[in-house]
């Protein structure tokens, strides 16, 4: 095809002939920007069958730079201890944020427990995961490994070569169990260090583990059934504790001192000077004798530090007895002590004077329930200022208050967690709190009604009938994010049931900040769960939410029950892992996968049939169908339709798919994804995901009374992008709404507030949808011009020139005519 593009004045047009039909299609555009209909147009024709097939390959990850270094760093001969180190808190320990340490020094980066909601954390509050290089855990429990999976597709997607990991003995069998949904994991090293190694050191540290053991020193791994096939056990009276001591570094030479004392500073005569100072012997200039301590700092031997965790009464003996805790196997005290235990341990006299036991010099950091600190602002901050849009659809959020138990009464110096918290191991042993977040409701309230326009768009909305309610948990895609989490979406059918429709990591901490003190009440309510595929970021969430359901039903003085999952069949070979190698979790459970409810499908087992009556029974609905969908293999969308008669849709992930479509003709809402923007259509079909416009065009030809858009791209973290095609049936989702269907008409008069609140984002937003733009017709016209110098067929040496074509006027006075 040819294309030839003419300016005039203010407006361009933009000619296409296609070879094969002769056939002018002309476009009219401004002078500095194109209409956004012509890019898919353009990017079809430039895009030929060779670009298609190179288009899944990848770049080859560069290595990171502090890999880079690190490696120098080895081949180096000088190697000393690190000068700046610090422990701080990411997850304090409370219910939402189980209890998780960073550690930082200039040459490695490590992490204690990797609960639910570290990742979040951790990115919201700058702590690279990307620099991490060890990962230790105290116990294999979910919340203590809950966030690890996520942690792990992410440092691969990174590009970090290698991730040690340290802790009970299952820790390998957990590793194999969660590729069932992350693929084999290729790209990322997973070194899984024996528990039975003694110690190891790196760059900046020696770390002792001590295997511990609620039932005795001795504990069998291994059990034996039939056909001779060893199964790894469970073994819930395992912990791990960890002594960790830093390397000496030496001394810093005293520039003044020494040229006080003649010594050549500033020529290259000070080299072997000063190394051989810092070694700490004595050298001779001039005649004179020059010691270190004239010159040098003492030497730092390295200060030692303990993390410990004692989950119940039953491991404080085998705790307690371990002398070696108090010097952590060297001649220096511990600095630090890192207690994981919660009050009621804190509380026996043994555990007491086994802390009483370390030094006055020692100091005690408690991470547990008992804390009283916010984690997650970003959250926190958002939801404050939509509140002022609609109290109702944005409720504020709330925080889980268990300090209703007495808190124990410690003899040692001892400080209570808080989020950011430090204690700086080097260069000057010291608790620092400069980087505690604060939630301050009042500035947030005070940015946002400094927005132009922002109050004035702001309506009062009343509600219509109470249930059924969707809260949604998480509205981000791929990985938590400060502002969205992933995918989790609570529908209240009615005041005693409840549905959750993906349960992505975090959505029991959604829960707690969502509902405050009332959240047992909520778990109590769930009979169901739905997971859409086995991406991580749809289903990692589940086991923290079944044992909170567990203990919020006993706190409840409620009967147990296991909730009825739906989900795809691989969902059972990762829970059976789990539970033969790291806790008890299949009675939690009634399975039914999701391929036996779509239409047509035939149910065999007896078992399953008396599932699916039961839990269409216990919600009240006629109907709960699936469908395949178009994203990954064994991915599903579900519709719900109530006896009442009300119909809801959700997609899952998915491109635009007829057969969702077809099961969810006439639904009173469709809950659709829209991971993307419009014109990055291509982008979509890589990934496998919709944009916004096609999410919509499913929800129209659905004739869905309203729908409702979630799992946005994390690059949309506060607001995404509006599309032409946005409507009076169409609104945006965030973390924490809570919509009734009688909110469909106040949804859409949202939507000037918001634009409103967010009118920065959105600019920056457009601003970069502009240049994307502009390169793509940057390309297009280079290729024009590239397919110009290209001779015809009928002419002859590779010199031959184009001669000018007889249409060239003819397009001109095309051209006149429009004007």
């Amino acid at each position: 095809m040819t294309k030839v593009s003419l300016p005039c004045k203010s407006i361009a047009w933009l000619f296409v002939r296609h070879t094969s039909t002769g056939r002018l299609q002309s476009f009219a555009c401004s002078e500095h920007r194109f209409p956004r209909t012509i890019f898919p147009f353009l990017r079809t024709m430039s895009t030929n069958t060779t670009d298609n097939q190179n288009r899944g390959s990848k770049k080859p990850k560069e290595t990171l730079r502090h890999v880079k270094s690190r490696e120098q760093r080895k081949r180096g001969v000088d190697v000393h201890g690190p000068a700046t180190v610090y422990a701080q808190v990411v997850g304090a320990g409370s219910r939402d944020n189980g209890a998780s340490l960073y550690v930082f020094s200039e040459f490695n980066r490590y992490l204690f427990n990797c609960g639910e909601g570290t990742q979040r954390l951790m990115q919201e509050h700058k702590l690279k995961a990307a620099r991490l290089d060890n990962i230790f855990l105290t116990r294999m429990s979910w919340e203590n490994v809950g966030g690890l999976s996520g942690m792990i597709l992410t440092l691969k997607d990174t590009g970090v070569p290698e991730v040690v990991l340290s802790g009970p003995p299952q820790l390998e069998k957990y590793v194999n169990a969660i590729r069932v949904f992350s693929g084999p994991l290729e790209e990322i090293k997973l070194a899984v260090r024996p528990y039975t190694e003694k110690q190891y050191t790196d760059d900046t540290m020696t770390k002792s583990p001590w295997m511990l053991s609620s039932k005795g020193h001795h504990f069998s791994h291994f059990i034996f059934i039939s056909g001779g096939k060893a199964r790894a056990t469970r073994d819930p009276s395992l912990v791990v504790a960890f002594v960790c001591k830093l390397h000496p570094k030496k001394g810093n030479f005293l520039v003044a001192q020494a040229k006080n004392l003649g010594l050549p500073v500033g020529t290259a005569a000070i080299g072997p000077l000063i190394a051989a100072l810092k070694d700490g012997k004595s050298v001779t200039y001039e005649g004179r004798e020059i010691h270190p301590e004239e010159v040098c700092t003492p030497t730092d031997p390295g200060p030692a530090f303990i993390v410990v965790e004692c989950p119940s009464e039953e491991f404080v003996q085998p705790i307690c007895i371990h002398q070696q805790y108090q010097r952590g196997g060297t001649e220096d005290p511990a600095a630090l002590v890192v207690h994981m235990s919660p009050e009621s341990v804190l509380k026996t006299d043994e555990y007491k004077q086994w802390m009483e036991r370390f030094p006055s010099t020692t100091e005690h950091l408690i991470l547990n329930e008992q804390v009283c600190t916010v984690h997650n602002v970003r959250s926190h901050k958002i939801q404050t200022q939509l509140n002022l849009i609609h109290p109702e659809i944005f409720p504020e959020l709330h925080s889980v208050h268990l300090l209703k138990e007495t808190q124990a009464a410690l003899h040692v110096p001892s400080v209570r967690a808080e989020c950011l918290l430090k204690f700086q191991l080097r260069p000057k042993i010291e608790w620092q709190r400069d980087a505690i977040p604060s939630c301050d409701t009042e500035e947030f309230v005070k940015e946002a009604a400094e927005a132009p326009n922002f109050l004035q768009e702001v309506e009062e909305c009343r509600r219509a009938e109470k249930y059924p309610e969707v809260v949604f948990l998480g509205t981000g895609s791929a990985l938590p994010m400060k502002i969205r989490n992933v995918s989790g979406n609570l529908v209240n059918i009615s005041a005693t049931q409840s549905v959750l429709l993906d349960c992505g990591e975090g959505t029991f901490g959604q829960l707690c900040r969502h509902y405050g003190d009332s959240v047992d009440e909520t778990l109590a309510k769930i009979s169901t769960v739905f997971i859409s595929h086995m991406h991580a970021d749809h289903h990692t969430g589940l086991l923290s939410l079944l044992f909170q359901r567990e203990r919020a039903l006993a706190t409840l003085g409620k009967a147990f029950s296991p909730i009825y999952l739906i989900g795809p069949v691989q969902m059972m070979t990762w829970l059976n892992q789990y539970h033969d190698h790291c806790e008890e979790i299949l009675s939690h459970v009634n399975i039914v996968p999701s391929k036996v409810l779509c239409e047509g499908a035939e149910v065999s087992k007896f078992k399953t049939k008396a599932f699916i009556q039961a839990l269409l029974k216990k919600s009240d609905l006629a109907k709960f169908q699936t469908c395949p969908v178009r994203h990954c293999k064994n991915a599903f969308a579900c519709s719900i339709t109530h006896q009442s008669g009300w119909q809801l849709v959700f997609s899952g992930d998915t491109m635009p798919c007829d057969a969702l479509v077809h099961m969810g003709k006439n639904a009173t809402l469709l809950i659709h994804e829209a991971t993307l923007e419009d014109g990055l259509e291509d982008e979509a079909v890589e990934k496998r995901h919709s944009t916004t416009s096609q999410a919509i065009g499913i929800g129209m030809k659905m004739n869905a009374e309203f729908i409702m858009l979630n799992h946005f791209s994390q690059r949309y973290a506060k607001i995404p992008l509006f599309s032409e095609d946005f409507n009076d049936r169409v609104g945006i989702s965030f973390d924490h709404m809570r919509i009734r269907f009688g909110d469909f008409r106040i949804l859409p008069r949202l939507i000037p507030p918001l634009k409103a609140l967010f009118a920065e984002e959105i600019g920056e937003m457009e601003e970069r949808r502009g240049r994307r733009e502009l390169k793509q017709m940057k390309g297009v016209i280079a290729e024009s011009n590239e397919e110009q110098r290209i001779p015809n067929e009928g002419e002859t040496g590779k010199g031959a020139k184009r001669e000018p074509e007889e249409p060239t006027q003819d397009v001109g006075r095309k051209r006149l005519k429009t004007n």
